[in-house]
């Protein structure tokens, strides 16, 4: 059962106006804390420009998206990058990891950037990702680099660095374009599980009918506007 809404999308038009392009177009709804939605449609129907507006990435061109209440164009910037980082998880298709840092330093990055408001010790960061690197089954792999590890492996990565501070809400922009059908169903059981444990609000963009149905709202869109929402069953 929904508990508040979390984002309420109110006629929401972006442009790029570089390109002269419309990418959204009077888009309106809501979601509510603990859902997962789907975002559907062909290739450059606006589903990763809305992800951006959500994300508080970029800023509609007209309406507005509130995140709990907050409309997120009122936000300075130095305001809108705290909310990213404490309230905000991403997930995206080419994984983002930090080529660099081990596993389990990718996983904690967002902890340490929240280190100085949170108060968190370097030991309970070590904690809190070594418990979550043993739920997504990298335990053996924290002290891997990403070139080490498999692109499924990446994934889970990916997902853990998303989770470790627990947002509100997780974006995720084709997180299974880049694995095999095994492992990108590993992958998104994995991630519905988590979330669901941890109460997150997933909204995720899809090309993936299979997909689509362990979300609970499918949202699909053509040519920057809603074409339809439905219930996931049946999609």
């Amino acid at each position: 059962m929904s508990l508040s809404p979390l984002l309420t999308v109110a006629k929401v038009s972006h442009t790029y106006p570089q390109h002269d392009t419309q990418a959204l177009c009077d888009v309106s709804f809501t979601v509510d804390a603990g859902e997962f939605w789907v975002l559907m449609g062909p290739s450059g129907c606006g589903k990763s420009t809305l992800l951006n507006v959500l994300g508080a990435m970029d800023t509609p061109t007209q309406g507005e998206v509130l995140f709990a209440g907050q409309s997120l164009s009122s936000l300075s910037d130095n305001e809108r990058t705290l909310l990213r980082r404490t309230h905000m998880g991403y997930v995206f298709q080419f994984f983002n990891l930090i080529p660099t840092l081990t596993v389990a330093e990718n996983v904690a990055l967002p902890l340490q950037l929240n280190q100085r408001s949170t108060g968190l010790s370097a030991k309970s960061i070590h904690a809190k990702v070594a418990e979550l690197l043993s739920q997504l089954g990298l335990a053996q792999r924290a002290d891997y680099y990403p070139s080490q590890l498999s692109g499924g492996e990446m994934q889970r990565a990916a997902i853990g660095r998303a989770l470790i501070h627990q947002p509100k809400l997780l974006l995720a922009d084709e997180p299974t374009g880049n694995l095999d059908t095994d492992n990108g169903d590993k992958v998104l059981q994995l991630l519905s599980t988590l979330c669901k444990e941890r109460g997150t609000t997933i909204i995720m963009a899809t090309h993936s009918e299979d997909v689509a149905k362990l979300g609970d709202t499918v949202l699909r869109l053509r040519n920057g506007r809603i074409h339809s929402l439905s219930n996931a069953v049946g999609v």
